[in-house]
């Protein structure tokens, strides 16, 4: 089992800047990716950034050249700092880790409990 502890997050005006952090505990072994998702009102859980073990990275399109994800792997520790914030961006935002394919598909995943990101107008 892998547990999954955010924090960061908030309520923030468009164009400024948030960073979330994960820890991972437990049988850190058992994952080689971790990043982040969200999910908007109305909308269905997307991916945002994630990187795998190896340094490779998966940004959405929306976010590129905005958000950034880092990973203190010493730390089992993954962040997202996100500048440039949109009201579009609003979502809650969760952490993410998992065993992954090559391709980016997933074996099995572990999931926080979800963080709360608004941008206001």
């Amino acid at each position: 089992q892998v547990q999954l502890v955010e924090s960061g997050g908030g309520l923030v005006q468009a164009g400024g800047s948030l960073s979330v952090s994960c820890v991972a505990s437990g049988v850190i072994s058992s994952i080689n990716l971790m990043g982040w998702y969200r999910q908007a009102p109305g909308k269905q859980r997307e991916l945002v950034a994630v990187k795998m073990n190896s340094g490779n990275t998966n940004y959405a399109d929306s976010v590129k050249g905005r958000f950034t994800v880092s990973r203190d792997n010493a730390k089992n520790t993954v962040y997202l700092q996100m500048n440039s914030l949109k009201p579009e961006d609003t979502a809650v935002y969760y952490c993410n880790a998992g065993l992954y394919k090559p391709n980016w598909q997933p074996i099995y995943n572990y999931w926080g409990q979800g963080i709360q990101v608004t941008v206001s107008s």
